[in-house]
């Protein structure tokens, strides 16, 4: 078998936010010519079995997840998602700490339907319950229910300041950046730094921040981002660079809830390597 040669590394199912399901996830990397692709849904490896049982021929699955953090040497913190890759799942602190977070989502996510409901706005819980199929509840599950109402065209409309995005946004319980790259490393696994320059996001973290977690264990930056300008893309190559962390790219693929298309950012085979060569877990292949 050639080497791989078209590689992205963050997508999404309906184990958290996606809109394909993780059978259909890995479908549709092989339809778009994928050789290797990445399930990193938020907070939770419930994706990886099915994902696994499906792969088509010739796709290799390299099993993930997307980590909910926040950094606490700003007022306020700064949220940011760490890249878990090739991890062992059964690893008691890790699986504790994405259990702990999984269920402060689901009871945020209630809270904002309670808030909505206390507005008049007929939203259904058991719906939106219903409506995450089993996988971890998030917002964009209540913005898929504002959809179906018609109060909203869209989920970009529906993240805006007049809903999720303000109104009816509330905080969301996160793990300290530090601890989640020692609870990866500990599993086995290999910690990159989802976007970590994406200005677009809201507030970034500073450069003094990244040298921190690389002392710390942090493996990689993701700089090929759709939420990464050019200038952005090549700051945070000359910053991997400067201190020796492995590069990666991808789509942060998300279905429908996004524009963006698998394939449309990839990782090199060299930073792909590093990955594979460093964790703990082998990559799956179809």
């Amino acid at each position: 078998m050639s080497a791989p040669t078209r590689i992205d590394l963050h997508a999404h199912s309906t184990a958290s936010d996606g809109t394909l399901s993780p059978a259909e996830l890995v479908r549709a990397a092989a339809d778009a010519g994928l050789d290797v692709v990445a399930i990193t849904d938020h907070d939770t490896t419930a994706g990886w079995d099915a994902a696994v049982r499906a792969l088509p021929p010739g796709l290799a699955l390299v099993r993930g997840a997307e980590i909910s953090c926040r950094w606490y040497g700003a007022e306020p913190a700064i949220p940011l998602h760490l890249l878990a890759y090739l991890f062992d799942p059964d690893e008691p602190a890790l699986a504790a700490e994405l259990a702990r977070i999984r269920a402060a989502r689901e009871v945020r996510a209630e809270r904002i339907v309670e808030l909505l409901r206390a507005d008049g706005v007929e939203v259904s819980w058991p719906e939106i319950l219903a409506g995450a199929g089993g996988g971890v509840v998030g917002r964009p599950h209540i913005a898929q229910a504002l959809i179906r109402a018609g109060l909203v065209a869209s989920t970009t409309e529906a993240f805006g300041p007049r809903w999720l995005g303000e109104r009816y946004r509330l905080p969301k319980e996160d793990v300290d950046v530090f601890r989640a790259v020692a609870l990866v490393r500990a599993a086995g696994g290999v910690p990159v730094f989802a976007h970590p320059k994406a200005s677009r996001r809201g507030r970034i973290v500073p450069d003094e921040l990244i040298v921190d977690l690389a002392a710390a264990g942090l493996a990689g930056l993701e700089a090929d981002h759709e939420d990464h300008s050019p200038v952005e893309r090549a700051h945070v190559r000359r910053l991997a660079a400067e201190l020796g962390l492995l590069v990666t790219g991808s789509s942060d693929f998300h279905g429908t809830h996004k524009t963006v298309q698998l394939g449309a950012f990839t990782t090199d085979p060299a930073g792909y390597e590093a990955i594979v060569a460093a964790g703990v877990t082998p990559v799956a292949s179809g």
